[in-house]
């Protein structure tokens, strides 16, 4: 075959030989340069969570129960905030019948959770979990929101202190068909707002009123047999306008178990008008005893 018959290409005087595949190799190159910027980018941007290895530490399960004339509803804004914490939330539906009974049936309810449980009693229910929390391997902090805090022997109907409007706004119905052996007792409709609530509106109150579940006498006179509060941490949350108990029996009771107090203006209901605080106080006694 004849010199100019070769297939192979003739490099043009003052230029550089290229190999054939070097077209192929330039493109190879960019690709793998796109690829590592790409994978630096969404590295940078996923930021250390891309790198987190392990579930993060479980919540402590918040287990709330209401007190006298009102419901599980009351916990709503409490619960929302603590659940967006990560928090689980049992509202407890409290029976309102005798306070062995309810704390036997609250304790029911802890002793079904699965890890840590911080037990919060609002009113009656401070007694309720005095109770229930005693002796339990679970519960690891109580909080009282406005929440009686009972030693042995006391019960409710005594330790509200002077100056509470409770006796004065009751109505009690008697529970057939026990008549007069025992009573229920709601808070009459024109004291509702101003014995519980002062600081709600009266359109608040007015359905909470028309809702309310009642205490049976039986319960608000039964002595505290089990006193928690002398085994585990504990918080109170004092409402400084309280016409329910009065702040200096709150005070009281709270030095006397040495619990944490976090004082705030409100009145009784403050997990219904201050729930931002309430949850605050449930989380820091999660953390403290995590």
């Amino acid at each position: 075959m004849s010199p100019t018959s070769s297939t192979t290409p003739r490099t043009p005087p003052g230029r550089p030989a290229v190999a054939p595949t070097a077209p192929r190799a330039r493109r190879g190159l960019r690709s793998l340069v796109l690829a590592l910027g790409v994978l630096l980018a969404v590295t940078t941007l996923a930021g250390p969570q891309a790198v987190a290895t392990g579930p993060s530490p479980a919540r402590a399960t918040v287990v709330l129960v209401h007190g006298a004339w009102a419901d599980s509803s009351g916990w709503t804004d409490v619960v929302h905030r603590l659940q967006r914490a990560g928090h689980p939330v049992v509202a407890v539906a409290n029976p309102l019948r005798s306070l062995q009974g309810d704390a036997a049936y609250v304790r029911s309810v802890t002793d079904q959770v699965d890890g840590p449980v911080v037990l919060v009693g609002h009113s009656y229910g401070g007694a309720v979990i005095t109770n229930a929390a005693s002796g339990s391997t679970n519960v690891t902090a109580l909080v009282y929101v406005a929440g009686f805090v009972p030693d042995v022997g006391e019960d409710v109907l005594h330790i509200a202190g002077a100056g509470s409007q409770v006796p004065v706004s009751l109505d009690v119905k008697a529970i057939p068909p026990f008549g007069e052996a025992d009573g229920d007792i709601y808070i009459a409709r024109d004291r509702f707002r101003s014995t519980l609530g002062a600081d709600l509106t009266s359109r608040q109150t007015q359905a909470m009123w028309a809702t309310q579940r009642p205490l049976a006498y039986a319960a608000a006179s039964a002595p505290t047999t089990s006193t928690a509060w002398r085994e585990l941490p504990s918080w109170s949350v004092v409402p400084t306008e309280d016409r329910t108990i009065t702040p200096p029996a709150h005070r009281s009771m709270a030095a006397r178990a040495g619990a944490t107090v976090v004082e705030v203006r409100s009145s009784h209901l403050v997990h219904v008008s201050r729930p931002q605080v309430v949850a605050d106080v449930v989380r820091r006694a999660a953390d403290a005893t995590a």
